[in-house]
């Protein structure tokens, strides 16, 4: 009894926080460990980045007002892309570092939050002040935040959900995120005709204060972070929890080690891409003049895609899942994406067709190429093979948006949409050259999802069985270790039955022996 009294008072404080932790006197929406506490963080966390992704897409939903309140031509238009692409080039390397090493999440998450805000708050003032000098300033701070911020809201998805409950937060995250995009599509006119009444009439100070209240939602969002780094603090100190940090490693000297059909997935990246987000800057003008529709109608279709990739993205990630054959799909969004193209161009059938058809295709080819890179490089180099993927990506999607500009001021939409054919033709022949080198190599990247799980389950026993193998070597050659001399005569003394001093007995057995002869 006196034993159980001691060891309750020495423990005293752990007992009583591990019945804190346990949450037994608390309510189930503040135990950090109940599903329903989790599921209001998940709520702030889809929220971190909808501010970012409304607020990107601002000059797509504005894109005749801010041309013609500005006097811009489309290659100063599309400026405003390729200035928030540049310091990607650079961030996708060091977001994590910074998040991991300078920052931490919490407080990376607010800055790069902050980022956000500022970098809106001064595009919107450089339209008010008609400065395109400065908008292009506000659009490059704005870009240094928004990337890494959607680094910090996958980590702490990372940090709060773990096993399957990942995959469905990471599909509402993205949900989310097109939301944002889809939202901003259809309300910013209605906003800037709103805001034109009010000030008497159209113009650059009616599209800053539309821009400036376009900027609300990214105090959201700088609200949303200061809540979870809140919430985050408060479970840190609860269960006693570490900061796992976002997991990316980034070493630049892997990048020489990379395979070859990891080339052919980053060209495929780059040259997909930069057809998609340039077109969707520049559609709502196309549909005005080559389909007569009316301003509303035009960003309405031109939406469509984020609208179709919201609840489309989860189910195509579902049955990329179930069933494999990565390289085959991202060969049939490819296909789909250039018929969407080939249809928007050459045709005049209605653009609801070819623009759900590429919210499709688009879906689809994200579900099936970026977990490609997972199957062909090591766990240790991930991080440095996304991180140059986004880089990269960024980098192409900065040139193409002014090259695409140029194009439009000097030939026209035609023109421009063959040029956007040509881009999809070369992600497609690279498709077509990495179903065959993967082909030659074993075909891993385009197995089914049930031969990826046999792969996986013989490697898993493979290893197992090495493990083993490797343990009972160290346990054979600690048996031939030799004993020293002063060992055997403690142990030969202590089997006759003689009583050692207990420090002059460091032998298990001999130890089990005297307890015997007591």
């Amino acid at each position: 009894m006196a034993d159980y009294e001691e060891r309750q008072s020495l423990l005293g404080d752990d007992g009583e926080g591990s019945a804190g932790a346990a949450g037994g006197s608390m309510p189930a929406i503040c135990d950090p460990r109940h599903l329903l506490h989790r599921v209001v963080v998940l709520m702030f966390m889809c929220f971190l980045g909808f501010g970012s992704y409304f607020c990107y897409d601002n000059p797509a939903a504005l894109q005749t007002e801010v041309t013609q309140d500005l006097n811009l031509n489309t290659a100063k238009f599309m400026q405003l892309y390729a200035w928030y692409s540049w310091p990607n080039v650079v961030l996708c390397f060091f977001g994590g570092f910074l998040l991991d090493r300078v920052f931490g999440i919490r407080l990376g998450t607010i800055i790069f939050s902050l980022f956000v805000c500022v970098g809106q708050v001064i595009f919107a003032t450089g339209a008010l002040v008609n400065r395109f000098w400065l908008m292009e300033v506000g659009r490059f701070i704005f870009g240094i935040g928004g990337e890494s911020l959607a680094v910090a809201q996958n980590t702490y998805a990372v940090n709060w959900f773990k096993g399957k409950e990942l995959n469905l937060v990471f599909g509402l995250q993205l949900s989310m995120a097109r939301l944002g995009s889809t939202v901003n599509m259809n309300i910013m006119g209605w906003v800037y005709s709103k805001v034109a009444v009010l000030v008497g009439s159209s113009g650059h100070t009616a599209l800053g204060a539309s821009l400036m209240i376009a900027g609300v939602t990214c105090l959201f969002s700088l609200l949303c972070a200061l809540v979870l780094g809140f919430l985050d603090k408060r479970a840190e100190r609860i269960l006693n929890k570490e900061d796992t940090g976002t997991g990316e490693v980034i070493k630049l000297t892997d990048v020489k080690d990379f395979p070859f059909h990891l080339w052919l997935i980053f060209i495929i990246c780059v040259c997909y891409y930069v057809a998609i987000f340039p077109f969707i800057g520049l559609g709502q003008v196309f549909f005005i003049e080559k389909f007569n529709f009316s301003p509303a109608e035009a960003r309405a279709v031109n939406s469509i895609v984020y609208i179709i990739s919201a609840p489309a993205s989860p189910l195509l990630g579902f049955m990329v899942d179930r069933t494999g054959r990565n390289v085959i799909w991202v060969m049939t969004a490819v296909v789909a994406t250039l018929a969407a193209h080939v249809m928007l161009a050459f045709t005049f059938w209605n653009p609801w067709i070819a623009m759900s058809l590429l919210g499709v295709s688009y879906s689809l080819l994200a579900c099936a190429l970026w977990p490609m890179v997972a199957f062909v490089v090591p766990e240790h180099q991930l991080g440095t093979a996304y991180g140059f993927m986004q880089s990269i990506q960024n980098l192409g999607l900065a040139l193409i948006a002014m090259a695409a500009g140029a194009i439009l001021d000097n030939r026209g939409y035609l023109v421009l949409e063959v040029f956007f054919c040509i881009c999809i033709c070369f992600a497609l022949m690279a498709v077509v050259m990495l179903y065959f080198v993967d082909y030659l190599r074993g075909g891993d990247l385009n197995r089914s999802a049930s031969a990826r799980a046999k792969l996986q389950k013989e490697s898993t026993l493979d290893a197992e069985i090495e493990r083993r193998h490797s343990k009972l070597r160290e346990g054979d050659l600690a048996k031939l270790t030799p004993m020293s001399a002063f060992g055997l005569r403690n142990r030969y003394l202590s089997r006759l039955g003689a009583q050692l001093p207990d420090h002059c007995s460091n032998h298990l057995s001999s130890l089990a022996h005297r307890s015997v002869l007591k």
